[in-house]
């Protein structure tokens, strides 16, 4: 079974520099994958030997990206999406991701956000 999970991180730069490393191949490759490669709107993300497809299903600038796995079924949709927002009493940039893992790799999940979330911190010197 399917758990939608939803992960909140503060990064301390503003959207317009973070927009892009969520939202381009560029942008993508410098945190998230090792490299990443673009045709109109499918992404194709390499890890290691393994790679894995997905098209961008919604964009708006500076404040969200909404990717869906090719491989996905009707049944079990899977897709992920970047979220920004500026926290109206402190100002910080929140980074709202959301993406579904089995019940049994939920921790792994987290686990693999959290360290894509430190290179991604310290590609911005936050």
């Amino acid at each position: 079974m399917r758990l939608r999970l939803e992960l909140e991180y503060i990064l301390n730069c503003s959207a317009k520099v973070l927009f892009p490393r969520l939202s381009t191949a560029e942008g993508l490759s410098e945190w998230f994958a090792d490299d990443v490669k673009v045709d109109r709107d499918v992404f194709t993300f390499f890890w290691n030997d393994w790679h894995a497809s997905a098209r961008i299903m919604g964009i708006k600038e500076n404040k969200s990206v909404r990717f869906e796995w090719e491989d996905h079924t009707p049944e079990q949709p899977h897709c992920f999406e970047f979220y920004l927002d500026v926290m109206e009493l402190t100002g910080d940039l929140a980074l709202f991701i959301t993406d579904c893992a089995e019940h049994e790799n939920r921790e792994d999940a987290i686990q693999l956000w959290d360290a894509h979330i430190t290179d991604l911190r310290r590609l911005l010197g936050s």
